[in-house]
């Protein structure tokens, strides 16, 4: 078994897209639309889903936001170095909404970033996790 991908529902696909492949640099695998369904689904990733988990967008035409729930909590990133990455998230108009540092019990250093629909993503520096 392997994970295949993981799903969030955005109330504007167009602008998601964006920010997912010009900010934080996946790039559009696929895109379908299901009309009889009103929705469409879109597929992001850093590499081939064949061998890549990826992130599922899927917009429902009728609806424009949703709720957070509080059980979700984030999709997390791997970085090699999160302080120049959060400064290119920044330029590209990404909102960093925990600037890099150790995480709370730990050492290993974390930041986050927040999507329009206001998921977190949560990026975390490699090397420092090696070493936690």
């Amino acid at each position: 078994m392997r994970m295949l991908h993981t799903m969030l529902r955005v109330g504007d696909l167009d602008r998601s897209i964006a920010f997912y492949t010009d900010v934080l640099g996946m790039k559009l695998l696929r895109r379908k639309e299901y009309p009889s369904g009103r929705f469409t689904l879109a597929f992001l990733g850093y590499g081939p889903e064949s061998e890549q988990t990826v992130l599922e967008l899927t917009h429902n035409w009728d609806t424009s936001s949703y709720e957070l729930g509080d059980a979700y909590g984030h999709i997390a990133l791997g970085v090699e170095d999160i302080r120049s990455t959060c400064a290119a998230i920044s330029g590209k108009g990404g909102r960093v909404v925990r600037e890099p540092g150790p995480m709370k019990h730990g050492s290993t250093v974390i930041a986050f970033v927040e999507d329009p629909d206001g998921y977190k993503v949560e990026l975390i520096e490699m090397s420092s996790r090696a070493a936690a």
